[in-house]
């Protein structure tokens, strides 16, 4: 119970920060450990935990913004005449939701932003073991160890910066060059964004607490512009306001799609590097849902290649092999890799938040 306590605390404090755009929000409930309603007893997602399976429609709570999700909604309900309602929020407070909603939860699946989140749902006992079948079908590095989500798609941490004021020369080859005060009030970051966020679990497993505290530390230092986002963050940087920044890569492309060519690009830290993380946004089924079947039809669908290929037109990376990789972009298996387990963020969340508000980034 002690770890439930701290999981919610944490995914509470976090709740504003985990979406990605999501448009008909609601207001997160407020909780504390004490709140917090035990997970149901997980089963797998095969099997119904009422013993008689629903014909209501299906809830998808999505930390995915509707832009994204709602078109591959549609088009699932098409083809397979289950219904789905979605609920849109940021990913920490769905996440915060489920939590104090316990096996009453209305919510079937859970689509979210980032695997801390999402992964932090299944070490506490919400959600249900997947099918093999569906497991199979992205790479072993973007599921859970335990089977209890998946990645759909991955998207890249990168250094964007403003073609006409960094020189090529300056570009950094690694993130710990960005302490330097060349760099004193050129960039800009989002430190209470759950990418931002993620971006930290992962590089406290891969440097240990002493060293991610040191390296925001000296960020803070050198006095970065701050930013509620990422796309505020490419927008300044586009418009000449700001020298660089550090956000997830599509977001660039995403204002090239809009404005045609612009003054910047994405620089991707060198291999190793926790600089250059390459998240997930990962999906899984509520062990409390009595519509698992039709739950993990709905998983399937995210990852047929017209899902993917839907989520490779909005420039994130497909995890289905031969899909694809966004335009004018390094291919999934070239990009930075660190040796670091998805499934592990979920435990460097809590000092992660810890971290970023000691350093006086946030």
């Amino acid at each position: 119970m002690r770890r439930l306590t701290a999981l919610v605390a944490v995914i509470a404090l976090l709740a504003a920060c985990g979406g990605d755009g999501g448009s008909t929000t609601t207001a997160a409930t407020e909780t504390t450990g004490a709140d917090a309603t035990a997970p149901p007893e997980t089963t797998a997602a095969t099997e119904t935990t009422t013993g008689e399976a629903s014909t209501g429609p299906l809830t998808l709570y999505s930390g995915r913004n509707e832009n994204f999700v709602q078109p591959v909604v549609d088009a699932f309900t098409e083809e397979t005449g289950i219904e789905v309602e979605v609920r849109y929020a940021g990913t920490g407070e769905l996440a915060t939701t489920i939590m104090t909603e316990g096996d009453a939860s209305p919510a079937d699946v859970f689509w979210a932003q980032d695997p801390a989140f999402i992964g932090g749902l299944a070490k506490a006992g919400y959600l249900a073991e997947l099918p093999e079948d569906i497991l199979s079908l992205v790479p072993e590095r973007f599921a859970d160890a335990d089977g209890r989500w998946l990645g759909i798609t991955a998207r890249a941490r990168v250094f964007v910066y403003n073609t006409e004021l960094v020189a090529s020369d300056e570009l950094p080859a690694d993130i710990w060059e960005l302490t330097d005060p060349k760099w004193h009030g050129r960039l800009g970051v989002a430190p209470t964004n759950g990418s931002f966020v993620a971006f930290v679990t992962g590089m406290i497993l891969s440097e240990g607490e002493e060293r991610t505290r040191e390296w925001l530390e000296g960020l803070a230092a050198n006095e970065p512009q701050i930013f509620d986002g990422n796309g505020p963050i490419v927008d300044a940087v586009v418009a000449g306001d700001l020298d660089a920044g550090l956000v997830n890569h599509y977001y660039l492309l995403q204002r090239i799609a809009e404005l045609g060519e612009v003054p910047a690009a994405n620089h991707f830290f060198s291999d190793g590097d926790p600089g250059g993380l390459v998240m997930a946004t990962g999906a899984g089924i509520l062990a409390s849902s009595d519509q698992p079947e039709e739950s993990a039809e709905l998983i399937r669908y995210l990852l047929t290649e017209e899902s993917q290929r839907h989520f490779l037109g909005l420039f994130e990376y497909p995890l289905v092999e031969g899909i694809g990789t966004p335009e004018g972009q390094l291919p999934l298996d070239e990009l930075p890799t660190l040796d670091i387990s998805l499934t592990d963020t979920a435990d460097t969340l809590d000092p992660a938040l810890a971290l970023i508000a000691e350093s006086g980034l946030s």
